[in-house]
């Protein structure tokens, strides 16, 4: 299949908001895809390459783009460009910035322009043609005339969608039922959508088990007999690195196990370090028994999928969790509280930040384990700080969004520079009434605008709620907003009057030292 036409799928995917019209676009455009490009169709259509992360940034992005050509007719096919994607992440050593920016180029230039946005989009991880998970299970459910809920779980049990849609397209139902649970294969891990305070995670699921929220990273852990694994929330095999997990693990009883927990850098006083701290442990580079001493981890499981030669993933939260209370020993157990008291839950969450903790879990007792899926069985309630900012720029959106300005472009004041010190974006909190104002205010500030972007003058204030500042290279100043979101525009307030890079650098430093 040629590019083009899978980029003409992702538009008229992103093209429209009605779901019906997003899964009949695909259906047509999977059952015309050969054996071999079904999972290089899939990923693209759902934003993502199948190398993951190749190494190449927004910096080698824009400058192979300024140098490429434009094809004026379309030739690239989608194992063309897989296979030019596999030579760009492979590039390494000295030298292979210019690789990467040649290759790229080289790619690019045998792009016609509707192509090259396509795929600097998917590059740039911001391809949001409304291609998501739940939408693209549909789609191969229904081009395959299988049902659903039997693609659903098999990609579950796959930990990804592109060998369960070969399978199913190719083989059909006898094809999905290799998928089972097994040992040493990783499953996706379930996901949790985010809640605004305790009552509206009591009013979703009414009484629910209430954990303590880790700033740490995921693990799943396999174990059979005397042999552990722990994976990392992209299903990589990180055991190497974390070899204080293996030895908890095998120590515990039952011959064979799949656990699901966090683990984490305490503090000698038992509070957490920073999420970039944890994160050391799993560099390239390590000196594990070096770093094991300096920073060992700790590790808290919440879900067991399986135990002995029993599969728990489409058992309740409340057996599973039985189960595993059984199977780990209560120091490796997630601080739990179960309850439908408005009150109790809410100290709950008081304590869990006093300890430095994020917030809260909050998890359904009767829902079974859903691999990959953002559903409302678990929401995740954390505290938030406000900033006042200023915009920059704004994207033009998609899908429901399409027509308007939407993926806003952030920036605090540095007084110092005179100039605005850009922080992240974000398009969430915006209701279609703020997306119509936003579009009409911006347009009217625009000072310059490519393929994707309008630029404005930085007058317009906005307040942003987020749950957290980090470490970051992709800024200038070194930071970036987590899990932003608009809660209202300022129009109180002159862009002179929104907060400084040294105030976020300080809300930076007093999140930092509490956790």
């Amino acid at each position: 299949m040629l590019l083009a036409d899978l980029a003409e799928t992702a538009r008229r995917v992103g093209g429209t908001a009605r779901r019906r019209e997003k899964v009949d676009a695909l259906v047509q455009c999977l059952r015309r895809l050969e054996a071999a490009e079904i999972d290089i169709g899939v990923a693209f259509l759902s934003g993502e390459t199948r190398q993951g992360k190749i190494g190449a940034g927004p910096s080698i992005v824009t400058r192979a783009r300024s140098i490429a050509a434009v094809a004026t007719s379309p030739s690239l096919t989608v194992t063309h460009v897989d296979e030019s994607l596999e030579h760009i992440a492979r590039a390494s050593g000295a030298g292979s910035i210019g690789t990467r920016t040649g290759l790229l180029s080289d790619l690019l230039g045998r792009a016609t322009e509707v192509e090259q946005q396509f795929l600097v989009r998917l590059l740039y991880g911001e391809l949001r043609q409304g291609a998501l998970e739940g939408v693209m299970l549909e789609a191969i459910a229904q081009a395959s005339e299988l049902l659903l809920s039997d693609v659903r779980r098999a990609a579950m049990l796959a930990g990804g969608l592109g060998p369960v849609a070969r399978a199913a397209l190719l083989e059909g139902s006898a094809g999905l039922r290799r998928f089972s649970l097994q040992l040493f294969r990783p499953l996706l891990p379930m996901l949790a959508q985010p809640a605004l305070d305790v009552d509206q995670a009591l009013e979703q699921l009414g009484t629910a088990g209430f954990e303590w929220k880790l700033d740490g990273a995921r693990v799943q852990v396999h174990k059979e007999r005397d042999e552990v694994r722990v994976y990392s929330r992209g299903l990589n095999d990180v055991s190497a690195a974390v070899p204080e997990l293996v030895v908890s693990v095998l120590a515990l009883r039952p011959r064979a196990l799949i656990l699901d927990g966090e683990t984490i850098a305490l503090k000698p006083d038992g509070r957490p370090h920073p999420f970039q701290v944890t994160m050391r442990r799993f560099g390239r580079k390590l000196d594990v028994d070096t770093m094991r001493r300096q920073l060992p981890l700790s590790v808290f499981f919440f879900d067991c999928l399986l135990c002995g030669d029993d599969d728990l993933s489409c058992s309740a939260g409340a057996e599973r969790f039985e189960v595993l209370a059984q199977a780990v020993p209560g120091e490796l157990l997630i601080p739990r509280l179960v309850t439908s008291d408005r009150t109790r839950a809410q100290k709950y969450f008081d304590d869990a930040v006093a300890q430095g903790h994020e917030g809260l879990m909050a998890k359904s007792l009767t829902a079974s384990y859903e691999a990959g899926s953002r559903g409302s069985s678990w929401l995740k309630i954390k505290q938030a700080h406000t900033l006042d900012l200023v915009v920059l720029a704004a994207e033009w959106g998609h899908g429901r969004r399409r027509g308007w300005l939407s993926n806003l472009h952030l920036g605090a004041r540095d007084p110092a520079a005179r100039a605005f010190v850009m922080l992240g974006k974000t398009f969430k909190g915006l209701t279609d009434e703020m997306l119509k104002w936003q579009t009409q205010a911006l347009l009217a500030l625009e000072s310059t605008r490519d393929a994707y972007t309008v630029y404005v003058r930085p007058e317009l204030v906005v307040e942003i709620a987020v749950n957290e500042i980090q470490e970051s290279p992709q800024y200038p100043g070194g930071l970036a907003l987590r899990f932003a979101r608009v809660k209202r525009y300022r129009l109180d307030k002159r862009a002179d009057e929104a907060d400084t890079i040294d105030t976020v650098r300080r809300l930076f430093a007093r999140t930092a030292s509490s956790t």
